[in-house]
């Protein structure tokens, strides 16, 4: 098959130095505006690697995000967010750079061409069949995910990708690929742009409709929520008032007794 760095390749726009500030945000924004359609392209794949990632955390398994830079920040960052959105365990889903933990704020030089230290970083988490593994890489080239993935294979794990560039060695080693071609960056090779847009969409499509098909969300609310700060218990004592049409000092009573808003809901009906 052939295999294009679309991602890779010069853009139509020349000169960025010569543009005035409105011109840089406006080309910007109608390129950012070609994602969502990138995305919609791929959603019969999408829906696939969420079917089987809901399947095996029914199961008991666990869902990792595997990448290096901009990718793997935003693995990361999806995984960090699941615990107080929806209050789930935090190896739950799990988020890993090429790296470690220092790559997360600072590049570490060389780490995302090491073809052995992702599979030593997820067997740290006694990785096995139950789980499921989705590598992010922008290229799809990027040798620690791409042999991570081919790790995982062998051993009889459930892999994913998330990619921007059809037909890569990663697409075609992930056993549910989503390939999101979004075509050149307005900076060219900058793939935290409309590449990291496109990962940042897809990666909230893979875990919020995963949690919804695992009961941790009630209508349209965040009912399993962490209580972690004012903002979020004010929402939460809303949706109790909402919920079982109460007032506003029996719905925080209810939180306060119960600290959940999911028991609070349900002693409430009682």
């Amino acid at each position: 098959m052939n295999f294009e760095k679309t991602t890779e390749k010069d853009s139509h726009y020349n000169h960025l130095e010569k543009m005035s500030i409105n011109e840089i945000i406006k080309n910007m924004n109608i390129e950012d505006k070609t994602v969502p359609v990138a995305v919609e392209k791929v959603l019969p794949q999408v829906e696939a690697l969420i079917e089987k990632v809901v399947e095996k955390l029914k199961e008991g398994g666990r869902l990792f995000y595997i990448g290096a830079g901009t990718s793997g920040r935003l693995g990361i960052l999806d995984a960090s967010e699941c615990p107080p959105t929806f209050g789930v365990s935090h190896d739950l889903v799990i988020g890993l750079i090429a790296g470690g933990d220092n790559a997360i704020r600072k590049a570490v030089e060389n780490a995302e061409d090491s073809i052995t230290q992702g599979w030593i970083d997820l067997k740290e988490y006694y990785i096995s069949e139950k789980d499921v593994v989705v590598g992010i890489a922008a290229s799809g080239t990027t040798p620690y995910v791409v042999s991570t993935l081919k790790k995982c294979n062998e051993e009889g794990i459930v892999t994913g990708c998330i990619t921007c560039n059809k037909n890569s060695p990663l697409s075609l080693i992930a056993q549910y690929p989503i390939e999101v071609i979004v075509g050149p960056e307005f900076l060219t090779g900058s793939s935290r742009m409309k590449a990291g847009t496109a990962q940042k969409l897809v990666l909230n499509m893979i875990t919020t409709a995963t949690m919804i098909q695992l009961g941790k969300v009630k209508d349209n609310k965040m009912v399993d929520m962490q209580l972690s700060n004012d903002k979020l218990v004010e929402r939460g004592i809303k949706m109790i008032m909402n919920e079982l049409n109460v007032t506003e000092h029996e719905a925080s009573k209810l939180l306060k007794e119960h600290k959940s808003v999911r028991k609070s809901i349900f002693h409430g009906r009682k």
